[in-house]
């Protein structure tokens, strides 16, 4: 048996893999590390400021569109982002009017259900 951690949507387990015999390969396997997704704005990473609205993804997804930035002005429906989730393209629109005040997302970038795609203060 071989004990390995893994990460599902963020929560991590313990497995244990039992080995069934087969060919073994006389050189170890090489894995490539997966490319990295652009990251998020830094000053939208952990979390909107006090006192603002959070604009969260519904779904997991990849983003690919962002339509504002920080200080723009947006009306409660105006879209923020274009989420790609289940090949479908879903437009994240704003749930109150007011400024933004951080954006969490960037073109390109890989979301889960409840990042922070902006907030509106």
């Amino acid at each position: 048996m071989r004990k390995f951690n893994i990460k599902v949507n963020g929560k991590a387990y313990e497995v244990e893999v039992e080995e069934l015999g087969g060919i073994q390969s006389a050189a170890p396997v090489q894995v490539s590390a997966p490319s990295a997704a652009p990251a998020a704005p830094a000053a939208a990473a952990d979390a909107a400021p006090s006192g603002s609205t959070e604009v969260n993804a519904p779904m997991p997804g990849t983003i690919i569109s962002v339509a504002v930035s920080n200080g723009d002005t947006v009306k409660e429906g105006d879209v923020l982002c274009v989420l790609e989730a289940m090949k479908m393209e879903n437009e994240i629109k704003a749930t109150c009017s007011g400024k933004i005040v951080a954006v969490g997302v960037a073109k390109g970038a890989t979301v889960n259900a409840g990042d922070l795609i902006a907030a509106i203060g």
